[in-house]
């Protein structure tokens, strides 16, 4: 059974509130993924301690820096089920984890961050594994035009 939209609604609204936009529907997915030029950046989101103390503060400090993707987008693990596994679809190589956070350009998957490696560090060391992956993956030109 889903989580309680109540219950979760504050951790989704920490994405939302800095922009982040949610995929509820596999529709949504496929549409936001399926058809993405560029990079976008998904975060499967969740209600455990790891999400909340290094995976979200983590993404916000990370979408801070100069270089980041050109779409952000999140589901929720255990509330958005369908969406959440449309998502992983397109995490191909890697067994369902969440928190994680996959990087995809122009519709392929090129950096996964799993819950594993989440687990072990801080949210400024979350931040600095992403920011390294958006310059390593985001355009610097598409950048400095937003």
């Amino acid at each position: 059974m889903p989580y309680s939209e109540l219950m979760i609604r504050p951790m989704r609204d920490e994405l939302t509130r800095i922009g982040v936009e949610e995929l509820r529907t596999p529709a949504q997915v496929d549409e936001t993924l399926g058809n993405s030029e560029g990079t976008v950046m998904v975060v499967v989101n969740s209600i455990c301690g790891c999400a909340a103390g290094k995976a979200r503060p983590g993404i916000a400090r990370a979408l801070q820096h100069s270089v980041k993707p050109d779409k952000v987008a999140t589901v929720f693990a255990g509330a958005d089920i369908e969406a959440t596994e449309k998502a992983r679809s397109y995490f191909t190589g890697y067994e369902p984890s969440s928190p994680s956070i996959a990087l995809l350009k122009d519709g392929k998957l090129v950096y996964m961050l799993e819950r594993r490696q989440i687990e072990g560090k801080d949210a400024s060391q979350v931040a600095s594994e992403l920011t390294h992956a958006f310059d390593q993956h985001c355009s610097k030109a598409e950048a400095t035009a937003n």
